[in-house]
């Protein structure tokens, strides 16, 4: 509901709903948004859930991509990339410079300030 507020917000999804709304309320329709607990037999938002099992159980209904914003579809890509490299980076025989630096991949992405250089190690602080 915050984000059908939000002018700021222009997702497919909620500029959809926002002019879902205009139409009906423009044929004298009045519309309330409001919470409502879940599971607790409210008939319309049990119609509502069944409904939304049975849609995300549909393997007809075509998957589309180009609705989701792209910064979520780069921040989902960036924390599965790093997730990816925390994994591999203990067992990867490569970059050995690197890990002489960063021995872990955590303190490797966390930024650091290099105070001294030997050629040996790094004294970070």
């Amino acid at each position: 509901m915050d984000k059908l507020q939000n002018s700021n917000i222009h997702t497919y999804i909620a500029e959809e709903i926002r002019r879902k709304i205009t139409v009906l309320q423009d044929t004298e329709w009045k519309i309330t948004f409001c919470w409502v607990k879940a599971h607790a037999g409210i008939r319309g938002n049990e119609l509502a859930d069944s409904l939304a099992k049975r849609a995300a159980a549909n393997k007809n209904i075509p998957e589309s991509y180009n609705k989701i914003p792209k910064s979520v579809v780069m921040k989902d890509l960036e924390e599965e990339s790093v997730k990816k490299w925390l994994r591999k980076w203990p067992q990867t025989t490569k970059g050995s410079n690197t890990k002489e630096y960063f021995p872990d991949a955590a303190t490797a992405q966390t930024p650091t300030k290099t105070i001294f250089r030997s050629s040996s190690r790094v004294i970070r602080k």
